[in-house]
């Protein structure tokens, strides 16, 4: 249930709809899957709805509103009002860009990458394309989750986008990973773009902070075992990296 301020949203609207609109709160109360039409709010209760809204949320609802139930209409002022999320994270790993690359696109051995990540399972790849199933380690319930995820790797460019094909809570989760190559190694860069269900435990700024948590800290290992290897690799007198990149795999 969406909440503002400590209260839910469907009660913030039905009092907007009592206290401007002329609404009968008992008849709301008897009929809460009731449409606003219903309830007997007319043009100008609508126009008058809209007034307050836009003005305490900066959020515009449709003229067809009306046919909404108040809990419906509170779902839309929710999802209007929290903007979507978009995270940007990146960290400088002292190795060679094409090792990197090569590392961090073997989405079959992510297992052995992220500390997040308990199974990894390719569906299906073409060419610089793949599509792969993640399954976490279980959370502090005891939780699995798991999902189907698509990438595509450009080489020329060193860059990838990604997508989840197995949305769960998410209306949708893009991502965008991009390598360039500095003074003291390869930035590895990851820009996440989302929007949650209205159905989700969090909301879209939850979502964000978490992101940006949990991606400070799995960069951080990645650059520690990308790091390792690439001092092992020095040491051993071998190749950093091969010159044809490996095709990758997403989040």
């Amino acid at each position: 249930m969406t909440v503002t301020h400590g209260r839910p949203l469907t009660a913030e609207i039905t009092d907007i709809l009592v206290a401007h609109c002329g609404l009968d709160a008992d008849a709301a109360a008897r009929a809460p899957a009731a449409s606003l039409e219903e309830l007997g709010m007319d043009s100008l209760a609508l126009l008058e709805l809209s007034a307050v809204v836009a003005d305490r949320w900066q959020v515009s609802i449709p003229e067809q509103s009306g046919q909404l139930s108040i809990p419906a209409v509170a779902d839309l002022v929710a999802r209007r009002a929290d903007p979507p999320g978009h995270t940007e994270n990146g960290v400088l790993i002292d190795a060679p860009l094409a090792l990197v690359w090569e590392i961090t696109n073997d989405v079959a051995n992510w297992t052995e990458l992220f500390t997040e990540y308990a199974v990894v399972e390719i569906l299906h790849r073409d060419g610089h394309t793949v599509r792969f199933r993640l399954t976490m380690h279980p959370d502090e319930n005891g939780v699995a989750w798991s999902w189907v995820s698509e990438r595509t790797a450009d080489p020329v460019s060193r860059q990838v986008r990604a997508h989840r094909v197995e949305t769960g809570p998410f209306e949708y989760m893009r991502i965008h990973w991009r390598y360039t190559e500095e003074e003291g190694g390869t930035r590895m860069t990851w820009v996440q773009d989302f929007a949650m269900k209205p159905t989700a435990p969090v909301d879209n700024a939850a979502m964000t902070e978490r992101i940006n948590t949990n991606s400070v800290i799995q960069l951080g290992v990645i650059k520690d075992r990308v790091e390792r290897i690439a001092r092992q690799r020095a040491e051993q007198g071998r190749p950093v990296a091969g010159d044809e990149p490996t095709e990758a795999g997403d989040e």
